[in-house]
């Protein structure tokens, strides 16, 4: 008897740049790939067990953070990020054979990459209505299917020969060097070994609204010498002005200034979910300042307890 494969979703359609990064990974080619509609039908997917994990974008070096993926994260029972993938956002205005492109009135894509060409439609397309979809991909498809007065798509360009479509331009993207940054999602487990090169995820919630409360959390990373990545606030849904921290750090949970930070946010955060912690997809090693290495940390608990047992 086989062994059962492991099953992977992804924000689909087939065509999307999740299915880039999920197919990127070398475990994609035994495990079976499935396709969902939406970031949250994805983390539904992983939380009732149906697949082992779920790649979904993370955040995009133009438009920023996907709330819907942070929101995630931050509520429903809690799921870890297992690695990272970054994938280069090429897109192309894509339409059926025939069209032209002054006959263009309705334009579709995912808000971010509509967003990334923004300036091209303006400059090309200034009478075009555009409209968001769950997806580049899905955009294509509609505009493959008609009937919905969808007149082209922004999406990659391997699209155009999966949906039957033409490349009606290419390279539209304001900015050539676009990266979306995509997240395996998967349920708790043991975490994978410091590489040297991580980032560790977590969400916070801060017990009461004071002066200086965000400046209380950032001073627990910054006297570890612990540099943040990102650190963005989402509305709880609890009321007006509540709100929590999505944030990501250098290092991983395992060494020292991380886990000791980590552990003093615990103190006085209301909530401190942790996110996990994976190596980094840049492969980017951070700088320690001096004092706050391990050996540092190791040196300075050594000391303490000789202080304390009054033989130094």
């Amino acid at each position: 008897m086989s062994a059962t494969r492991t099953r992977y979703a992804y924000l689909g359609p087939e065509g999307t740049f999740a299915e880039t990064a999920v197919r990127s990974l070398p475990e994609s080619g035994d495990a079976d790939l499935v396709p969902v509609e939406t970031v949250a039908d994805a983390f539904a997917a992983v939380r009732d067990g149906s697949v082992g994990g779920a790649v979904v974008p993370f955040e995009n070096s133009v438009e920023g953070s996907v709330n819907g993926t942070l929101d995630e994260f931050a509520s429903g029972s809690p799921l870890h990020i297992a690695r990272e993938m970054l994938v280069p956002v090429r897109l192309s205005l894509l339409a059926r054979p025939g069209t032209e492109l002054g006959s263009i009135r309705v334009v579709a894509s995912h808000p971010h990459a509509n967003a990334q060409c923004r300036h091209w439609l303006r400059a090309h397309l200034p009478e075009a209505r555009v409209r968001s979809t769950p997806s580049t991909a899905e955009a294509a498809a509609a505009v493959a299917e008609g009937g919905d007065g969808t007149d082209a798509a922004v999406a990659a360009p391997a699209n155009a020969e999966r949906y039957g479509l033409v490349e009606l331009a290419s390279d539209i993207g304001d900015h050539h060097h676009a990266v979306t940054r995509f997240v395996m999602a998967v349920s708790p487990r043991p975490l994978p070994r410091p590489t040297g090169a991580d980032r560790t995820t977590v969400v916070t919630l801060i017990a009461d609204d004071h002066p200086g409360a965000l400046l209380e959390l950032l001073t627990e990373f910054a006297v570890r010498g612990v540099n943040l990545t990102r650190i963005e606030s989402r509305p709880t849904g609890h009321g007006l002005g509540r709100y929590c921290f999505s944030i990501d750090c250098e290092g991983h949970i395992e060494e020292a200034r991380v886990g000791d930070a980590l552990a003093a946010l615990h103190r006085f955060c209301e909530e401190v979910r942790f996110c996990g912690s994976y190596p980094r997809a840049d492969g980017e090693a951070p700088r320690f300042r001096h004092g706050t290495a391990d050996a540092d940390f190791k040196a300075a608990a050594e000391w303490l307890d000789r202080a304390r047992r009054g033989t130094v």
